[in-house]
């Protein structure tokens, strides 16, 4: 059983780098907008994105965007985000448990 509960810690701490890559992917274009992944990166950024846009737009149809002025803030992202958190701290307590 603790076995599992470290390989669920692994995959959790994993899937919060990859938010993380996704968080920063979203940003890239907005700094730099001619920028297009090439190569090694066209192969993370698909990767993260085939990882992230399940659960993003799974969340999206329940959370609207929220509109301040000209700009829509995605809050299914920052859902998301805590729901990993939350799930990383209950598998931390229930490891500690054992």
């Amino acid at each position: 059983m603790v076995l599992l509960g470290i390989v669920i810690s692994w995959v959790l701490g994993i899937y919060s780098i990859v938010l993380l890559a996704r968080l920063v992917l979203s940003w890239v274009p907005m700094f730099s907008p001619q920028w297009e992944p090439r190569g090694p990166v066209l192969v993370v950024a698909e990767l993260v994105y085939t990882l992230t846009d399940p659960p993003l737009r799974f969340l999206r149809r329940f959370i609207p965007p929220l509109r301040v002025g000209q700009v829509a803030l995605d809050l299914s992202f920052i859902v998301l985000w805590l729901l990993v958190l939350l799930a990383t701290q209950l598998n931390r307590a229930l490891l500690l448990s054992y």
